[in-house]
């Protein structure tokens, strides 16, 4: 447990950072068990009693910033940030994370599907001395096979480009203040917080959980913005792909040795070649298509220093309850 100097311990403020955009439908369960389980953290001291919960509205339409005014004015331990627009999930959360007070910060999606009593066990290991404590799921049985097999392949490709991410682990975490202020000297604006918190360097650790099934609603991240998502979080932490392209222009050089040496074979020696296929049909698809990758494949990199320079906010708070 953390203690002062006199050997007391120290009540921790802890602060839970919910993204929503367009959860009106699930977050007054959301709300009535976030509640639930901080009053049960207060009562046995195990948080101090200005701890509170902030909602984030990434720019929602479905009436829910108003939910949130209301429960704020109920109760004093709800708060809330209203975006201008939609940013996205990551800015959405970054905005909540360099907002808010507090000794600890745990971030977690709207949807119920993370397990809120892991919690005391985040804190527990914080006090163990973990600045970062990682939130990852056990298994995925609650998953349809399409996503299991998507989400799997997602953390594995990113992997395998030496993007340093923790398996089956989303944006449930806690971190301490310290983790929050090395943090804040991140600055670009094409946000991967996965693979961003990994790369501060502090003690962590990991609880595992059995994820629920999402109580209300649709979600939030389908395959299109999974592999938006895995294509961010390439582009913004490995260079990787750019060697790949260097190696792969070497590979195509020998090969084109080896093709070459066969078509003087075919010409001169056995003599049965169709005019002009092997020399020009065949090179010209092939090369073609790897052109074609590559300069795509460099377009995403230009494209990401292109924003980056322009240096955008990443975020514009319009309210805050």
């Amino acid at each position: 447990m953390k203690k002062n100097i006199k050997g007391n311990v120290l009540e921790t403020t802890l602060v839970i950072v919910v993204p929503c955009f367009n959860e009106v439908d699930v977050l007054p369960e959301t709300n009535k068990q976030l509640l639930l389980l901080l009053q049960q953290l207060q009562d046995q001291k195990i948080v101090s009693t200005n701890s509170s919960i902030h909602y984030i509205d990434d720019g929602s339409h479905d009436g829910m910033w108003k939910y949130i005014t209301e429960q704020a004015l109920l109760d004093s331990r709800v708060h809330g940030i209203k975006l201008s627009r939609n940013y996205g999930h990551q800015s959405a959360l970054m905005a909540g994370l360099l907002t808010v007070e507090g000794d600890v910060v745990i971030s977690i999606d709207a949807d119920l599907q993370d397990d809120i009593s892991v919690i005391v066990d985040m804190l527990a290991a914080y006090h163990n001395g973990n600045d970062i404590v990682y939130g990852a799921r056990k298994e995925r049985k609650t998953d349809t096979i399409f996503k299991r097999f998507t989400a799997e392949l997602f953390y594995k490709f990113l992997k395998l480009m030496n993007v340093d991410v923790i398996y089956n682990h989303a944006d449930y975490r806690l971190m301490s203040r310290k983790a929050l202020n090395a943090l804040k000297e991140f600055k670009e604006v094409n946000l991967f917080l996965r693979g961003i918190i990994p790369y501060i360097g502090l003690p962590s650790t990991i609880v595992y959980y059995d994820r629920n099934e999402r109580f209300s609603g649709i979600s939030k991240y389908p395959l299109r913005k999974m592999i938006s998502l895995a294509i961010n979080g390439i582009t913004s932490f490995s260079a990787f792909p750019l060697r790949m392209i260097a190696l792969l222009g070497l590979i195509i050089f020998i090969f084109s040795l080896v093709m070459s040496l066969w078509v003087i074979w075919v010409r001169f020696i056995a003599g049965d070649a169709i005019p002009g296929w092997t020399s020009s049909v065949l090179p010209m698809y092939f090369l073609g298509g790897i052109q074609l990758f590559s300069i795509g494949l460099i377009g995403e990199y230009i494209s990401k220093i292109y924003i980056e320079i322009k240096r955008r906010p990443r975020f514009i708070i319009e309210e805050i309850v």
